[in-house]
């Protein structure tokens, strides 16, 4: 259970450089910080993580957005896998979240309203009579403070702060919000969350991350096979708004407790547009962290294992992904071009007494960390 931002020549060469081919094996680990353009009047800046292994992460201060991580296939051929964009301007524009640190609560909020302290609170209505991902101007559409925070040993890190002011989408409480990424061991990107408060206030901060281990160009993702380690979920209405009940996924589509391709079942999940886009309670005790996921695509035989700290974990397969999306290397992103795989709190936890709170109190420290590593697997296995 968690405790609780015009080019000159010399800078465009830069910019170039940065986003220029992965490191060669043996290059020493670093951090790069260069400019990616400005939003609200402010520069955003383009962090690029890059380990002696050749593992790239790249990271902007606009949304504290996770813009692109190169890993190797079982060839050892790296390539780009996660959605979005090769410029700013494609966050700018309206794009569902594709890497971005979303918050202050993460996920949706039934009827855009909560209760606490005897006092209800009213937010903005941004997904039907819905709150999702924090309102309108949630973490994801600020400019971020970041810092290299990789000191004296090889792991590449940075870290980005914000603070969410009282009353920012009308939520109480100042918020001091610390995401920092790490490349860790040479294999895996490691987010770690914390964040204070100075009133009693809901927080569940996560990252945004669309996942295509073959590549996006490669196609989508329906042939990945996927394991969660979860034998329950969250039932959720029309609206995709948890009832409360906690349902045993045994015997149903919802079923990954054994590994299983994406789309082998995906037609038999209500909803519309048809997909997955469901919180499963993690197996194991909160607070720790312990494996949530694991992905692997048979093609290029990348493995994505996910572990976390966090009760939930939001599976997502880009149901709303219709190719009106241009992304990098002129990419259109089709229905199901990646899965997300959002570490959580259940989502609505303020309105469902019987989930775990996600309430924050004054004083008191919110911790939560997530890690993705890759791995290869052999032809045929």
């Amino acid at each position: 259970m968690k405790s609780r931002l015009p080019f000159r020549p010399l800078v465009l060469t830069a910019l170039l450089a940065a986003c220029a081919a992965p490191l060669f094996a043996g290059e020493a680990s670093r951090v790069e910080k260069v400019p990616f353009g400005r939003a609200d009047g402010k520069q955003v800046d383009l962090y690029v993580l890059r380990d002696a292994s050749g593992m790239t992460a790249k990271v902007m201060t606009y949304g504290a957005t996770l813009v692109e991580l190169d890993t190797p296939d079982r060839n050892g051929t790296l390539d780009d896998v996660v959605l979005g964009f090769p410029t700013l301007a494609g966050y700018l524009q309206k794009e569902p979240y594709f890497g971005a640190t979303v918050g202050r609560v993460a996920n949706r909020i039934g009827h855009a309203r909560f209760t606490l302290d005897g006092k209800v609170y009213h937010l903005a209505a941004n997904d039907g009579r819905n709150t999702l991902h924090g309102g309108i101007h949630g973490f994801d559409k600020v400019v971020w403070d970041a810092q290299d925070v990789t000191g004296s040993g090889p792991e590449p890190s940075v870290r980005f702060t914000y603070l969410s002011k009282d009353g920012e989408e009308h939520f109480p409480g100042n918020c001091r919000v610390i995401v920092t990424f790490t490349i860790a061991g040479g294999d895996s990107l490691r987010i770690d969350y914390s964040v204070t408060t100075d009133k009693d206030t809901p927080v569940n901060v996560t990252n945004h991350s669309y996942f295509n281990l073959g590549g996006p160009e490669k196609g989508n993702i329906l042939g990945h096979v996927v394991t969660i380690d979860a034998a329950r979920y969250t039932v959720v209405n029309s609206e995709l708004i948890p009832t409360g009940e906690l349902r045993p996924v045994r015997g149903t589509p919802m079923d990954f407790t054994s590994p299983n391709r994406v789309g082998a079942r995906i037609r038999q999940i209500t909803g519309n547009p048809v997909g997955y886009d469901h919180n499963y309670v993690v197996d194991g005790f909160p607070g720790k962290l312990r494996p949530v996921a694991t992905v692997y695509d048979p093609e290029s035989g990348r493995v994505m294992d996910v572990s976390s700290t966090e009760p939930g974990v939001q599976f997502y397969t880009g149901n709303f992904l219709d190719g009106s999306l241009v992304g990098k290397k002129g990419v259109r992103y089709g229905q199901y071009w990646g899965l997300a795989l959002e570490t959580q709190h259940f989502p609505d936890a303020m309105n469902q007494s019987n989930f775990i709170s996600d309430v924050l109190k004054a004083g008191q420290l919110y911790r939560s960390t997530t890690v993705y590593k890759f791995t290869t697997r052999p032809a045929g296995r």
